[in-house]
């Protein structure tokens, strides 16, 4: 889920969303819902007497942390990414002519 939320959420977030702060707000407000819905539908599935989605040494689920976290961040760097294309393409567009030059 937070994989799909990746390829379709950030990078427009960060294009169309005028302020930057805006954009990244966005992006952790829905990243929390579908985070928190995912460790849910987990839990509920742990309940019903499915383990397959856990370890069951009882370490500390480490992996989870780092892909996640790995996940997390390259939502934030594909805001940011939306973010420094819009703003060149802004500035492309706002930028002086010189007729002079021909």
């Amino acid at each position: 889920m937070e994989l799909i939320l990746l390829v379709l959420l950030p990078l427009p977030l960060g294009f169309f969303l005028s302020s930057r702060t805006a954009a990244f707000v966005a992006y952790l407000a829905v990243h929390s819902f579908v985070f928190t819905f995912q460790s849910t539908s987990l839990t509920l599935q742990w309940v019903r007497g499915s383990d397959a989605a856990f370890d069951r040494s009882g370490a500390t689920p480490w992996p989870y942390l780092v892909v996640n976290a790995v996940i997390y961040g390259a939502g934030f760097g594909l805001v940011a990414l939306g973010a420094w294309l819009r703003q060149r393409r802004e500035s492309r567009r706002t930028a002086p002519v010189d007729l002079a030059a021909r």
